[in-house]
């Protein structure tokens, strides 16, 4: 008696609750509506990701050794000598802050996340746009066979 009411889909908490969650590839053609090109390239894109992120792990490893090198240098500097001290003293200049190489892997995997999500949203649009087609045909063949039924009750009729 209370199976529908308390079924988690029978109420929306909005009104306007339409949400298209894009479809995650699956299989060797992508599946869920997923043409072979598109497949390919959210292969292409994962498996730039991917590589991205271990070099993300390489470049916060190696950032992580020169911060202990220089806290190493700063509490126990090394011997240099004098000739090299004024050299050293003499090449110090204010550089500009340049962005470093971790920032630009972060960027890099964040714009091939943004890339694979608008895969997937394009992907789960034309599903939608699909599936809307398929519904408005359904709807005019029924109108058409209700016009067909007016029509025939008409003739009937005169």
């Amino acid at each position: 008696m209370f199976q529908t009411a308390f079924q988690p889909t029978a109420f929306q908490n909005d009104a306007f609750q339409i949400v298209i969650t894009p479809p995650t590839p699956s299989g060797p053609t992508g599946g869920d509506g997923w043409t072979k090109e598109e497949w390919k390239r959210y292969q292409a894109i994962d498996k730039k990701k991917r590589k991205a992120e271990e070099k993300r792990l390489e470049a916060l490893k190696l950032n992580k050794e020169a911060r202990k090198q220089s806290i190493a240098d700063l509490i126990d500097p090394p011997k240099v000598s004098k000739r090299k001290q004024k050299e050293l003293q003499s090449n110090q200049a204010v550089s500009a802050d340049t962005p470093s190489q971790l920032a630009n892997i972060d960027r890099y995997i964040a714009n091939l996340e943004k890339q694979q999500q608008d895969l997937q949203t394009a992907v789960a649009m034309r599903e939608a746009k699909l599936r809307l087609e398929q519904e408005l045909a359904i709807l005019e063949a029924k109108r058409q066979a209700e016009l067909d039924d007016e029509e025939a009750l008409l003739a009937l009729i005169l």
